[in-house]
C-alpha cells in the first residue's frame, strides 16, 4: 500500500465535522506566510490568477472532464499519483547498518588477524562479539520497525472524477492533471487543484499549516495580491481534507509535483544528519582506537627488543590490542538499547531507532508544536461576555438557540456552544422556544440567523457571525438590559474589547438580536438590520491537562521546551501561559526569513514561541538549535513537520500522525502527551548512564593493564602474562558485564541531560587507569620476592598470581566506580550485576586453583598467597574510593 493512500486514511480518523464559518470571519486569523519553493509557487499562483479558460486549454481538459484516452496519455507521461516516501531497508542493507561502527571494523581487522595467525580462541572470542552485537541490534530495530508499519492504515482511497461526461469512482493513483474531480464533506483532497465551484466549502489545512481552524475556499480569487498560495481561496491541496460544502475542482498537479510532494521528496532525498548519540560514540571509539593503536605498537617493540623473540612479541601485541579494544562495547550498548526499548514498549512508546533512547537521554531542547499536543486539539467556548467583555449567560443563551436551531451540519464553534450548555438548561429553552424561520449563511454577509418565537409572545432573530458583518448590520447595543445607540464612541469601544479578546488568543464571534412582529412566517436577509449588539462568545483549543506537570518535570530534568507552530501567535503564546511555559520571546515565520544563519541561531536560542511557521521554517530552526550544540528533539503529527522530525536528532511523531511524518520520525508515540515524553526522558538517561559506566570501567581498566604491562615488559625476563591469559581475562570480565543494562542507575545522574565527552573520558580514563597499575606492580615485586617466581621456568606461577589479581581488581572496578556514591553503602548495583561479577571472580580463582589450570597454562597457588591477596583488594577498594571524592571535587561526575 502506497503512502498516500494511508495517509488519507490517518486523516480520515481525525475529520472533523462541517464548518460554515470562513476563516477570514475570525479576526485573529490573519494571513500566514507560508512559502513553498519557488518554482512551485510561481506555478501556483499562475494558475490561481489565469482565467479559466486559459487554465483549461493549458491543461488539454474541458468542464466535462478528460477521456480515458486522453487521461492514459498524460499519466504514461506524469506516472502514477502516488508521493514518494521512504523505502524499508532491504534486509542485508539493514543488517550492515546494524554491523557498521568503528568497534566492529576494527574487533573485525584483529579477528582475521588473529585467524592468520593461527590464534584461533581469540578469533572466536572476537567474532562472536561482533555477531552477537550485529543481530541483537538488527532484530531489536527489525521488530520496532514491524511494529511502526502496522500502524499505518491500510485501506486504499478513491476520489470522484468526471470522465468522458460522466462522474465515476478512480483509485487516487489514477488521477492525472486535467481531471475534474467532484469533492464533498469528508473527502480527502487528492492532488493540487484549482476549484471551478463551490458551495459553503471549508477545508481542514492544519496537517500542512498548523491552524486548528479550518478555513474557507472559494472559486474566486479572494486576494490578487497574495504571494503564498496556501491563502488563496481558490486553491486547494494535497492532503488536506473538506470539512464540510461541496465543489468541483481542476486537477493541477499530481505526485510529487504537488505541494505535499515536494515536502515528502526532501524528507526522503535528504541524508540524516548524524545525531548526537552516533557522533558522540564514534568520538569515544576512535579515542580508544588511537590510544590502542599507539600503546600496542610501543608493547611489541619492547618485549620485541628486550625478550628478541619477535613472533611471541607480535602475538602478545595483538592480545593487548584486543585486551585494549572494549569488544563488548557494541554488545553492550545494542543490549542496553534494546532493553530501553522494550521498556518504554510498555509504556506506549514504538522506538524504530535504537539509537534514539540515548538522543532521549541527552536531549536538552523540545521542539513541540502546539495543536493536540499542548492543547486538547478540540475548540471549546472559553467565555460568554456583554458588550465590553462582562460575563453574560444571557449571550450564551441566545448563541445556544442560534447553534441549536440552525439546520445542516454543525461547525466547530456551533458544537463548542452546544457541548458548553448544561442539559438542564438547554431543556428549559427548548421548552420555550420554538423554531420560526431561518436565514442561511452565504458567503456575502458572513453571518447566519435563525428565527424564533419564545411562548408564541413574540418573533426573535438571532444573528451570529464575525464581529465586522455583525456591527454593519447594528445600529444598537445593549448593555445593563438597556438598548443605547451605537455611535461612534461605543463603536471604538466595541472593537477595543474585541481587539482584546483577539490578543488573549481568542477566536470572537459577535452575538445580535432583534424583536420582530409575532405576525410573520418567511424572513430573508432584509430582516437582518437594525440588530442590536448584546455580546461575544469567544472559543480556544484549550491545553490538555497533563501539560502543565508535562512541562514542570521536564524543566526538573533540564529540557527547554520551545513551540514550533503553523498556527497564530497569540493564540499559542496564550496557550503557554496557561500551561506555565514561560515565553521569553515571539517570532513569526515571515521574521525568520530576513535573518542570516547567524541571526537564526541567536533568535532560536533567545526566543520560546515560533509561530506562522512553514515547514522550511521548522527545519532550519531545528538546524540551528543543533548548532548552537543542543540536542534537540522534535514533536510533530503533521506533513509540515517531516523535514524537522528528519532534521532533528530525535524525531517524535504519533499514532495518529500523518504517514510521512512517521516515516521521518525515529520515536511513535501511541498517547499525545508530553508526560509519555518525561518517561522517555528519564528511561533514555538510564540507559546512557549505562553505556557510561561500561566505558568508563572499561577504558580504565584497560588503561591501567596496558601500563602495567609496559612496565613489566621493560623488566621482567618472561611475558607478564601470556596471549592466551589475557584474551580469557578479558572474555571473562566482558562476561561480568553482560549484566549492565540491568543495573540500578542513581536518581540524581538522571537529574539532567547526558551527553558523550570524549575528553571526559579520556580524563577517567588516565586519572582511575594508573591506580590499578600501583597493585599490579605490588603484585609484581610479591610475586617475585616473596612467592619466588623471579626466573622464566617459574613464569607460570608469576602469570597465575596476576590473572588472579588483574581480574578480580578489573571485576571489582565494577562496582568501585558505577556510582559516585559509597559502593556497596549509598548504593547498590542490581541483583544480575551483583551475581555477574561474583560468579566471574570466583572463576577466576578457580581457573588456576582448579583441574582446568593446565589447559590454561597456569598453576595452582600457595595458600599463603590469598592473604596478600585480599590485602591487596581492600587497599584498592580505599584508594579508588578515596580518588573517586578527589576526581568528584575536581571535575565533577555526569
Amino acid at each position: 500500500m502506497n503512502l498516500f493512500t494511508r495517509l488519507f486514511e490517518s486523516f480520515l480518523r481525525k475529520r472533523h465535522t462541517a464548518g460554515h464559518f470562513r476563516r477570514r470571519a475570525m479576526p485573529l486569523e490573519n494571513s500566514t506566510a507560508r512559502p513553498v519553493p519557488d518554482h512551485l509557487a510561481r506555478q501556483l499562483l499562475g494558475a490561481a490568477h489565469e482565467d479559466l479558460d486559459t487554465a483549461l486549454n493549458r491543461l488539454h481538459t474541458r468542464l466535462e472532464g478528460l477521456r480515458d484516452a486522453e487521461a492514459q496519455v498524460i499519466g504514461a507521461q506524469t506516472g502514477p499519483n502516488e508521493v514518494e516516501h521512504e523505502k524499508p531497508l532491504a534486509w542485508y542493507q539493514h543488517l550492515w547498518l546494524c554491523y557498521k561502527n568503528p568497534f566492529n571494523l576494527l574487533l573485525t581487522v584483529l579477528a582475521i588477524v588473529s585467524y592468520l595467525t593461527e590464534d584461533p580462541k581469540a578469533t572466536i572470542v572476537i567474532g562472536t562479539m561482533v555477531i552477537l552485537s550485529t543481530l541483537l541490534r538488527f532484530v531489536q530495530e527489525g521488530r520496532s520497525n514491524r511494529a511502526a508499519e502496522r500502524l499505518k492504515a491500510m485501506v486504499s482511497n478513491t476520489a470522484t472524477v468526471l470522465r468522458n461526461g460522466q462522474q465515476t469512482e478512480l483509485a487516487i493513483r489514477q488521477l492525472v492533471q486535467g481531471d475534474i474531480i467532484v469533492l464533498s464533506a469528508g473527502d480527502m483532497i487528492p492532488a493540487d487543484c484549482r476549484l471551478l465551484s463551490a458551495k459553503d466549502l471549508f477545508v481542514s489545512q492544519a496537517a500542512m499549516t498548523g491552524e486548528s481552524l479550518p478555513v474557507e475556499k472559494m472559486p474566486e480569487l479572494a486576494d490578487a495580491q497574495g504571494k503564498d498560495p496556501m491563502e488563496l481561496a481558490n486553491l486547494l491541496f494535497m492532503g488536506t481534507n473538506v470539512i464540510s460544502g461541496a465543489a468541483t475542482a481542476l486537477v493541477l498537479a499530481t505526485g510529487n509535483r504537488t505541494y505535499f510532494g515536494t515536502i515528502a521528496t526532501r524528507v526522503t532525498a535528504t541524508e540524516r544528519t548524524p545525531t548526537a548519540f552516533e557522533a558522540g560514540v564514534n568520538s569515544v571509539s576512535w579515542l580508544l582506537i588511537r590510544f590502542a593503536l599507539v600503546m600496542a605498537p610501543l608493547v611489541f617493540l619492547i618485549n620485541g627488543w628486550t625478550k628478541g623473540d619477535w613472533m611471541e612479541a607480535f602475538l602478545f601485541a595483538l592480545s593487548v590490542a584486543v585486551g585494549l579494544t572494549p569488544e563488548m562495547l557494541p554488545m553492550i550498548v545494542t543490549s542496553t538499547l534494546a532493553k530501553g526499548a522494550v521498556k518504554l514498549s510498555k509504556k506506549k512508546v514504538v522506538v524504530k531507532r535504537l539509537d534514539a533512547i540515548q538522543n532521549f537521554g541527552a536531549m536538552d531542547v523540545l521542539c513541540t508544536d502546539k495543536t493536540g499536543t499542548l492543547t486538547q486539539d478540540k475548540i471549546v467556548l472559553e467565555r460568554h461576555t456583554d458588550v465590553f467583555g462582562q460575563p453574560s449567560d444571557e449571550v450564551l443563551q441566545f448563541a445556544y438557540l442560534n447553534s441549536h436551531y440552525q439546520t445542516g451540519l454543525k461547525n466547530l464553534l456551533d458544537r463548542a456552544v452546544l457541548d458548553h450548555v448544561e442539559l438542564q438548561t438547554e431543556m428549559q429553552l427548548a421548552r420555550d422556544y420554538v423554531k420560526v424561520d431561518e436565514i442561511p449563511f452565504d458567503f456575502v454577509r458572513r453571518r447566519m440567523s435563525v428565527v424564533v418565537s419564545e411562548k408564541n409572545d413574540h418573533h426573535e432573530l438571532i444573528c451570529k457571525g464575525a464581529v465586522e458583518e455583525i456591527l454593519a448590520a447594528c445600529s444598537h447595543l445593549r448593555l445593563g438590559g438597556v438598548s443605547i445607540p451605537l455611535d461612534d464612541a461605543l463603536l471604538a469601544k466595541v472593537l477595543e474589547t474585541t481587539h482584546g479578546l483577539n490578543a488573549e488568543g481568542l477566536r470572537v464571534v459577535a452575538v445580535a438580536v432583534k424583536e420582530v412582529p409575532p405576525h410573520k412566517t418567511v424572513y430573508g436577509v432584509a430582516d437582518e438590520t437594525a440588530l442590536t449588539l448584546i455580546g461575544y462568545v469567544a472559543f480556544l483549543d484549550p491545553p490538555k491537562e497533563s501539560t502543565a506537570p508535562a512541562l514542570r518535570a521536564l524543566a526538573e530534568h533540564g529540557v527547554t521546551v520551545k513551540v514550533l507552530t503553523g498556527d497564530n501567535h497569540l493564540v499559542t503564546a496564550k496557550i503557554c501561559r496557561e500551561v506555565g511555559l514561560a515565553v521569553h520571546g515571539v517570532l513569526q515565520g515571515p521574521q525568520l526569513d530576513d535573518m542570516d544563519d547567524a541571526t537564526l541561531a541567536r533568535a532560536a536560542e533567545d526566543n520560546t514561541v515560533f509561530a506562522k511557521l512553514s515547514p522550511l521554517h521548522k527545519e532550519r530552526l531545528v538546524r540551528a538549535l543543533r548548532g548552537n550544540g543542543h540536542i534537540v528533539g522534535f514533536m510533530g503529527d503533521g506533513i509540515n513537520d517531516a523535514p524537522a522530525l528528519r532534521a532533528a536528532d530525535i524525531g517524535i511523531s504519533v499514532d495518529s500522525a500523518v504517514d510521512i511524518a512517521k516515516e521521518a520520525a525515529d520515536i511513535i508515540l501511541l498517547e499525545k502527551s508530553l508526560m509519555v515524553l518525561e518517561e522517555g526522558v528519564l528511561e533514555g538517561r538510564r540507559t546512557f548512564s549505562n553505556m557510561l559506566k561500561y566505558i568508563r570501567m572499561t577504558a580504565s581498566s584497560n588503561f591501567g593493564n596496558v601500563f602495567s604491562v609496559l612496565v613489566a615488559s621493560a623488566f621482567l625476563p618472561f611475558l607478564p602474562m601470556l596471549p592466551l591469559h589475557l584474551l580469557v581475562q578479558n572474555l571473562l570480565y566482558d562476561v561480568s558485564q553482560i549484566a549492565i543494562p540491568f543495573d540500578n542507575v542513581d536518581a540524581e545522574l538522571i537529574q539532567q541531560p547526558l551527553s558523550w565527552n570524549p575528553r571526559d573520558i579520556g580524563r577517567f580514563m588516565v586519572f582511575f587507569g594508573p591506580i590499578s597499575s600501583i597493585f599490579d606492580i605490588s603484585t609484581f615485586i610479591l610475586m617475585w620476592h616473596v612467592f619466588g617466581a623471579n626466573t622464566p621456568e617459574q613464569q607460570t606461577l608469576f602469570q597465575s598470581g596476576w590473572f588472579v589479581v588483574g581480574l578480580l581488581t578489573q571485576t571489582l572496578i565494577v562496582h568501585l566506580i558505577r556510582t559516585p556514591k559509597l559502593p556497596f553503602i549509598d548504593s547498590i548495583a542490581s541483583v544480575p550485576l551483583l551475581v555477574a561479577t561474583t560468579a566471574i571472580m570466583a572463576v577466576g580463582v578457580f581457573l588456576p586453583m582448579g583441574p582446568l589450570a593446565s589447559y590454561f597454562k597456569l598453576q595452582a597457588l600457595p595458600l599463603g598467597y590469598f592473604p596478600w591477596l585480599l590485602g591487596i583488594l581492600v587497599c584498592y577498594t580505599v584508594l579508588t574510593t578515596f580518588m573517586k571524592r578527589v576526581y568528584l571535587r575536581k571535575f565533577g561526575w555526569q
